[in-house]
């Protein structure tokens, strides 16, 4: 199987659900052959660089600003005529990458990838088929195309948000987005607690930060590290630099003795390569810091709350180990949707106002039955192994298509 995958580095989220598909395709068959294309940066490596440093200067520095663009192009607008100009205008600089590789089908985890494939599909009468992965979980404008054979989606109440923009509905399946496999595999939680150094009978919360910001991790850490409850904290830096030295500063500032609790080894140069915090002191919590893993999974599962942002790749990853979550600091468009329905469907609650985070903390962490709850709500909505079902329909479609011919 030779599969195509159109991407795009707008947010990490897009990327990893692409890698996650490839690792579980490679695995089914080894010798598929799985090509990863930044459709952007493919098309135009100075246009990738305006449009990825754009997103992120809008999404962090002029939210609102970011939420109502969002909505403008979630219906027709003269936004989305420039954004179909520019998508025919680089059609023609895909043709050779067709041409070459010969795809038997062709997967997006991006509304450009989606744009870009139909428009070769459909303009170049190019027959091969296209999946459409949502990655978020409400639906939106710019994934609805000509030519796209299924829509990949995080929840069945997507697939009325997908008819209400005129897809079929028997297009739209409820399969989620793709995260890696490692995530479904179920471990020792008390073994892994005590190699990480965690005490396996405190309650562990795991604050995700993401790439984005600095201040609204420090204020909600702040509060909560100060909580009447016991618990325990891992906080995960994700490569952003800036917090992790901010952190490293700030854990410092609390030292009260000089126990030494853990650190991350895969800091960056010139880092850090340890801070002091007291496991004992009142009223701060033990805490362990991580500049950057590979084994989120394992701090997923050994936690029995994530801090974090709702993005659609950490969401899911959070559904598939079956992480009660708590949101902050949406971002006004697919963030704040995501929230929406994670805190609709019992699976999360918000924790936007900084004064109430250890309120709302304390409740979760002092009422098991609360988080219980929760675990269940989220067992509900899971769709189980996105990998294994879109793979199962990409083989469906090169068949039909064979046949087709």
């Amino acid at each position: 199987m030779k599969v195509l995958i159109f991407s795009a580095t707008t947010g990490g989220g897009h990327m990893r659900a692409a890698n996650a598909l490839k690792e579980y395709i490679i695995s089914k068959e080894p010798d598929s052959v799985v090509r990863i294309e930044d459709t952007i940066e493919y098309a135009s490596p100075f246009l990738n660089k305006a449009v990825t440093e754009g997103y992120v200067y809008m999404a962090t520095k002029t939210p609102r600003m970011y939420g109502t663009f969002y909505r403008t192009i979630d219906k027709e607008s003269p936004v989305n005529k420039t954004f179909e100009v520019a998508v025919n205008q680089y059609r023609k600089k895909f043709m050779p990458l067709i041409d070459d590789f010969a795809p038997d089908i062709i997967v997006t985890t991006h509304p450009i990838g989606t744009e870009m494939a139909s428009a070769i599909k459909v303009k170049e009468n190019v027959h091969i088929p296209v999946i459409s992965i949502v990655t978020d979980f409400a639906a939106h404008q710019c994934y609805v195309n000509d030519g796209v054979d299924a829509y990949i989606v995080s929840s069945t109440e997507m697939i009325g948000q997908m008819m209400l923009r005129g897809v079929d509905g028997e297009k739209v399946l409820p399969y989620g987005i793709p995260v890696k496999q490692e995530f479904f595999r179920k471990i020792d939680k008390k073994e892994a607690m005590e190699s990480e150094g965690l005490n396996p009978d405190v309650p562990t919360i795991l604050i995700m930060a993401g790439s984005f910001g600095v201040t609204d991790v420090l204020k909600i850490y702040h509060k909560i590290v100060k909580s009447d409850c016991d618990f325990q904290i891992v906080t995960i830096t994700g490569k952003n630099e800036k917090l992790y030295e901010t952190f490293v500063k700030y854990l410092s500032k609390l030292t009260l003795n000089n126990t030494l609790f853990e650190f991350d080894l895969q800091k960056p140069a010139g880092l850090k390569t340890s801070f002091k915090l007291s496991r004992h002191q009142k009223p701060f919590k033990p805490t362990k810091l991580l500049y950057y893993t590979n084994e989120v999974e394992k701090y997923m599962q050994i936690a029995d709350l994530i801090v974090t942002k709702p993005g659609g790749l950490t969401v899911s990853e959070s559904i598939a180990t079956g992480l009660p979550m708590g949101i902050f600091k949406a971002i006004p468009g697919q963030e704040e949707q995501n929230a929406d329905y994670l805190v609709r469907s019992g699976m999360a609650v918000r924790l936007e106002k900084t004064n109430q985070c250890t309120r709302t903390i304390n409740e979760l962490m002092s009422k098991p039955e609360k988080l219980a709850q929760m675990r269940e709500c989220i067992q509900r909505s899971s769709c189980g192994n996105s990998s294994e079902h879109i793979y199962e329909l990409m083989q469906e479609l090169i068949q039909k298509y064979s046949k087709k011919e």
